[in-house]
């Protein structure tokens, strides 16, 4: 241990650190490619188990230093060629970063391999990413190891530059993997990089040295190029931020749907200017309602049929007044019987005029029903009810049975939230601080809005309405006092039923209770 009091020996253990740090960069930056391939919750543990696995492999290999020695000798020759142990490891490893870098560089500029909009995300496996890393690990781990017994002769120094180095790197690793894959052009910047070392690696196989002051010297000029790139990018993004958030939230709508914004931008707040609040909850909802209105239902608009007034033409002239005096709609389907024999669309005051001049409803003055089937889309709806010219809608279902009807009302609550009638109450109503009771029929995409949630649609299930969720949690017809609940990233919901009617749930409190997340999946009791 003679060498602890050597000046010499500490000069060369501090440049040996620095060196051991800088060979390993591309290593690093390698390890933080390949750990965006996989989940989030195991990129860690690949990371730190690359860096292990680096650091073993240059201990084992310090140690070993008699049979490293021996890889520089010609194993063979082809003419000019005497490739060494160590050439065909370089050849290997130079021929592997040129493949996996290029492969790397056509995903991200293609777009393959990472996923897309229309569908969740496709992780790669966990060892076969660590199988990359220790392929990677033997590579650079050679060249480190070669440059430690070239600089210093007592292994005791390399061993503890080789672990000081590792150690930096892992402190500083998970840092630089988040700024990497947190910025798509460094990311193309760091493939060009390893394409770089790769082609490098490959010539000193063949015997070209190229000195490492050249390359770390375009990588640094190619680095300054990519702050100042950055640097101009998010003092763009500052000034765009000045803009207010409407007016950015437009621009960015009309440019998606193909619209040019104006090109003369208005004038800029100043930064001290106070902060304007950007959208309140009644304009996020409804702008949401516009965007999901075409991927709704028509059976999540509609009134539904034990909702629907309708008109029995068989009833006396009093009882048919008496309804269409309480009723505050102006068109009622009139039937004979039930409301699936319908006979045609009455307005209200041509009902009237005819109970008080004839005592009777006149079929011939009745309009042909329009009809459609429940499967339409809304937007062929719309068409339909702009066709109407104001007349109300009734759905069918394949059967021919009614199930609702739809008014141009409907589509716009669908949009705006509820407009409830004279004779209507309206479907949520606040019961306090994070509690409301809501109607069994009101529609789960309104339900969503008021709680300020998501999930409570399934688009595979067959419902639109908070008693269609219900009873799919619950699996039977509940009582009053059952409750399921419901928990998702840091709210929970308690449903209880309040009230039945009949076999339908008529009444529902929600309590709403903020609290640290859990589990994104719901979990049911009954109480």
């Amino acid at each position: 241990m003679e060498w602890l009091l050597d000046p010499a020996a500490w000069v060369g253990l501090l440049t040996l650190v620095v060196l051991e740090i800088v060979l390993g960069i591309d290593n690093l930056i390698f390890i933080a490619i390949l750990a965006d391939k996989l989940p989030p919750s195991q990129r860690d543990r690949a990371r730190i188990l690359g860096l292990s696995l680096a650091l073993v492999m240059r201990l084992g290999l310090l140690s070993v230093m008699s049979w490293l020695v021996t890889l520089t000798t010609p194993l063979f020759s082809i003419g000019p060629l005497a490739p060494s142990g160590r050439d065909l490891i370089l050849m290997a490893g130079g021929f592997f970063l040129l493949f996996k870098g290029t492969m790397e560089l056509h995903e991200r500029l293609e777009g393959g391999g990472h996923g897309s909009s229309s569908g969740p995300r496709v992780y790669a496996s966990f060892w076969v990413i660590v199988t990359q890393i220790v392929v990677l690990d033997a590579v650079f781990s050679l060249d480190s190891v070669i440059t430690a017994v070239g600089m210093v002769d007592h292994l005791a120094i390399m061993m503890i530059a080789v672990i000081i180095a590792i150690g930096i790197m892992l402190l500083a690793s998970k840092p630089l993997t988040r700024f990497v894959n947190a910025h798509p052009t460094v990311v193309v910047l760091c493939l060009g990089f390893l394409l770089m070392i790769g082609f490098s690696l490959l010539a000193e196989s063949f015997g070209f040295k190229v000195p490492k002051g050249y390359l770390y010297a375009a990588i640094g000029f190619s680095v300054a190029i990519e702050a100042l790139n950055q640097l101009a990018r998010r003092n763009l993004l500052k000034l765009d931020a000045r803009r207010p958030m409407r007016e950015r939230t437009a621009a960015a709508v009309l440019r998606m749907l193909g619209k040019r914004p104006p090109a003369d931008e208005p004038d800029l707040p100043s930064a001290n200017a106070p902060a304007i609040p950007a959208f309140g909850v009644e304009e996020r909802n409804m702008v949401s309602g516009v965007l999901t209105l075409a991927e709704r239902s028509i059976r999540s608009i509609m009134t539904p049929r034990t909702d629907v007034s309708w008109i029995n033409i068989d009833d006396d002239a009093d009882t048919i007044r008496g309804q269409l005096i309480e009723a505050p709609h102006s068109f009622f389907p009139v039937c004979r019987g039930s409301l699936d024999e319908v006979l045609g669309i009455g307005r209200a005051k041509d009902l009237i005029a005819d109970l008080l001049t004839e005592g009777r409803v006149r079929r011939n003055r009745l309009r042909d029903p329009i009809i459609v089937h429940e499967a339409i889309g809304i937007l062929r709806l719309m068409d339909t009810l702009k066709r109407s010219r104001g007349q109300l809608v009734l759905v069918a279902d394949e059967f021919g049975a009614i199930e609702g009807l739809v008014t141009p009302i409907d589509v716009f609550e669908a949009i705006a939230g509820e407009f409830p009638d004279e004779d209507e109450l309206p479907d949520i109503v606040a019961d306090g601080e994070h509690t409301w009771k809501i109607d069994g029929a009101a529609d789960l995409h309104h339900v969503e809005q008021v709680l300020e949630t998501e999930g409570l649609i399934d688009e595979a299930q067959d419902f639109s309405t908070l008693a269609g969720y219900l009873l799919s949690r619950f699996g039977h017809l509940p009582k009053p006092g059952d409750a399921c609940e419901y928990e998702i990233h840091h709210d929970h919901f308690r449903f209880e039923v309040l009230e039945m009617d009949g076999r339908r749930i008529a009444l529902v409190r929600v309590d709403k209770k903020p609290q640290e997340p859990l589990s994104d999946e719901a979990s049911l009791t009954n109480d």
